[in-house]
């Protein structure tokens, strides 16, 4: 049973490998949003996977999220989800995430991922290869 209320905290140094510029978010060395989401989706993976079997994952079907602070090179961020809701069915689990620098807030937002079975979603997935 997936517990709502669970947290995965992550994080990491700003870097010039994690900055708009590098990335072509943007032109300024500056944290990139596509870093910041890629460390809240990974925050919300880890927090659901312990609930998961080995043969089980999850992907992530939306997010919806403001980056609303920069931040330099150099500087620590965090990125925290927690889970508030799971479906019905306990297939899709939202999560509320946010991001932080050593001065406050940077971003927030809801993200959602579906558990999957990984053979069949990679089958599933491969199968748009062929003729």
């Amino acid at each position: 049973m997936i517990l709502i209320g669970t947290k995965c905290r992550l994080e990491q140094t700003v870097t010039q490998e994690l900055t708009a510029a590098q990335i072509g978010s943007g032109a300024l060395p500056v944290f990139g949003t596509p870093f910041m989401a890629a460390m809240m989706e990974n925050a919300a993976m880890t927090a659901l996977q312990n609930y998961l079997t080995d043969s089980q994952g999850s992907v992530g079907i939306h997010l919806d999220i403001s980056h609303e602070a920069p931040t330099p090179v150099g500087m620590k961020v965090w990125a925290e989800a927690e889970i508030y809701a799971v479906s019905e069915n306990g297939k899709i689990v939202d999560f509320k995430v946010k991001a932080w620098d050593e001065k406050g807030t940077i971003g927030q937002g809801t993200h959602s991922r579906a558990i999957i079975d990984n053979d069949r979603f990679l089958t599933k997935c491969n199968a748009k290869l062929e003729g």
